[in-house]
């Protein structure tokens, strides 16, 4: 059986290094709270709130430590991939499922010249779960008019399957059981990414200068976005992704992660090690893996196969959410898929540092409800503490003293401040100090545009805690939210929409912050910060959809546009043109399609 190699003592260094920042800020913080809120004692109010700081800090804190190795550890130069030795058997998988079919057909036009135009001999796999008959038959259509553009035929196929088991991982698994032995190496995409041809030529010579890399992820960049919303989050993708990817890379070795498209793998690691079982048991927690990704990773890892990020590999994009509602649909699915990681926790074989990767993806989302709790509990400490005058067991642990809230609050102020805006500036910083600041429209707009972004991610903070709240709540009361169809393209929404969409929250907030204020009003100012959010959470949704200027959140990648961006551009406006897809397209398509 393969080994994964032993854990380089850089990397061991990085692993304890952060977790030790993480603690040693969780402990900080908890100790001046409680320092903040007590002079003689302690009540069970106070542990509670202790309790759920710890928690929450030390999730901020484990993010601004990868941050900050990104900032110290130095670019490890990999060595130039040699391009010229034979190309093994590679194929290009996209799964699709009920998508647009002109903008993903369009997409893979794109990369199938941008292939050919980098000398990479590659077939390409569309891997269509589509159930409805019209959008199968509008695939059937494009994709007979992407062969005519191409002359891709015998090297482009396009199969729809009529068992949809296992959803996503089911497809690829599918495949790669039916038509895997003719490949060596898979490049994974989904329906909405994009990748030069030359990137895909050196993750391909990348793979054949290590045979024991099993799966090699990229950091794919945001492209195409329109919205506050959207352009927000291309932004940050593009401009603080790579320092955290670098930590991330840093910490994790050869035991990397995956995020389930623009990465490469070894289809025989991939077939030996990733069937994944279905869990017993209904939906939510059992069933089909939905986060199936970490847990391909962590099989990888366990069949001794190296999984690597290299986040310096440009070339490789994706679409993002253009509004609030289609990334938390999203979102609820990654929340069932991530708490599904439960059952997986003591999965017999798995490397130590995979199953911190699943706490860590369960946490993502509990994070929001502790938070929610300590809001709370810090409300009811404030309305039970007259209480232990009346009860004074067991309710009273230690003699209660009026506590400070003004200190209770600055202590939490700038804890927050220091784990989640400082190394967004050091960041900024650091962009400026490596000379790449003019890709993102010069000092002062990079430097407004990062201010931008934190205080709209300030504004939708409380927001995101809610859909985030409800999604873990839904879970754990055993809703499932299946896999709602992808939303690409959805962009602009009418204050209508947004009000269907976010009223629950405006209630929440008003009731929330009434009832504050009328039995304990000393804490209403401190909780202005998270209601008015909550209250203006419908106006929220509707602005943040909407176009933005292009004065703030410039990218790189948009002021000079990839070559397969501008490709795929190019040919999606020609075949709107067309009226692709049209009626009679079909005729003759079965002499096409590969089963």
């Amino acid at each position: 059986m393969r080994r994964l190699p032993p854990l380089d003592r850089r990397t061991l260094f990085y692993r304890i290094a952060t977790l030790a920042f993480a603690a040693v800020s969780a402990t900080a913080a908890t100790v001046l709270m409680v320092d903040a809120t007590i002079q003689d004692g302690v009540d069970i109010w106070d542990i509670l709130r202790g309790v759920l700081i710890l928690i929450t800090t030390a999730w901020l804190a484990w993010g601004a430590a990868q941050a900050c190795l990104g900032l110290a550890a130095r670019h490890r130069p990999v060595p130039a991939p040699d391009l010229t030795e034979p190309v093994p058997p590679t194929v290009v998988l996209v799964p699709i499922c009920n998508e647009d079919p002109v903008s993903t057909f369009a997409r893979i036009a794109a990369m199938d010249r941008s292939l050919e135009a980098a000398g990479l001999p590659a077939d390409i796999a569309i891997l269509s779960d589509t159930r409805d008959p019209l959008n199968a038959r509008a695939e059937e259509q494009v994709y007979r008019r992407l062969i005519e553009e191409t002359q891709g035929r015998g090297r482009i196929f396009y199969r729809r399957r009529t068992d949809n088991r296992g959803r996503k991982a089911g497809n690829i698994e599918d495949f790669i059981r039916k038509s895997g032995g003719a490949y060596e190496l898979a490049v994974i995409l989904d329906a909405d990414s994009l990748m030069e041809g030359a990137t895909i030529r050196r993750m391909v010579a990348r793979m054949q200068a290590d045979t024991d890399i099993g799966l090699l992820q990229t950091l794919p960049k945001i492209v195409n976005a329109n919205s506050f919303f959207g352009r927000a989050m291309q932004f940050a993708a593009s401009f603080h992704s790579p320092i955290f990817s670098r930590g991330l890379a840093r910490m994790q070795g050869s035991t990397g992660p995956f995020w389930g498209h623009n990465a490469i793998i070894r289809v025989r690691a991939f077939a030996e090690s990733c069937a994944l079982p279905e869990l017993n048991g209904p939906p939510p927690f059992g069933g089909h893996i939905l986060s199936h990704d970490y847990v391909e990773a962590a099989l990888l890892a366990r069949n001794g196969w190296k999984v690597l990020v290299d986040e310096t590999m440009g070339g490789s994009y994706e679409e993002g959410p253009e509004n609030i509602l289609s990334y938390a649909r999203r979102d609820r699915r990654w929340c069932q898929g991530n708490l599904q990681h439960t059952r997986l926790l003591f999965a017999p074989g798995l490397a130590a540092w995979s199953r911190f990767v699943f706490v860590q993806g369960i946490f993502a989302y509990i994070v929001s409800l502790i938070w929610a709790c300590f809001l709370v509990a810090s409300v009811l400490a404030t309305i039970m503490a007259p209480l232990p005058d009346y009860f004074p067991e067991p309710y009273q642990l230690f003699p209660v003293f009026p506590d400070d809230r003004t200190k209770e609050i600055t202590a939490l102020f700038l804890g927050i401040v220091g784990l989640l805006i400082v190394p967004k500036f050091l960041i900024l910083t650091s962009v400026a100090r490596e000379g790449r600041i003019d890709g993102f429209g010069g000092t002062l707009r990079a430097a407004l545009s990062v201010a931008t972004e934190i205080i709209l991610s300030s504004f939708l903070a409380p927001i995101m805690l809610m859909y985030q709240s409800r999604a873990v709540i839904q879970v754990l009361l055993g809703k499932d939210g299946g896999w709602p169809s992808n939303q690409r393209g959805e962009g602009k929404l009418t204050l209508w929409q947004g009000i269907g969409a976010g009223m629950w929250i405006t209630g929440t907030g008003a009731i929330a912050l009434t009832v504050v204020h009328y039995i304990a009003p000393d804490l209403t100012l401190w909780l202005l910060p998270v209601c008015v959010p909550m209250l203006l959470a419908p106006i929220l949704i509707a602005i943040t959809s909407r176009p933005l200027t292009h004065f703030l959140f410039i990218t790189p990648e948009e002021r000079s546009v990839a070559p397969v961006v501008d490709l795929y551009h190019r040919i999606h406006a020609r075949w709107q043109s067309e009226n692709v897809p049209n009626a009679s397209a079909s005729e003759g398509l079965s002499k096409h399609v590969t089963a």
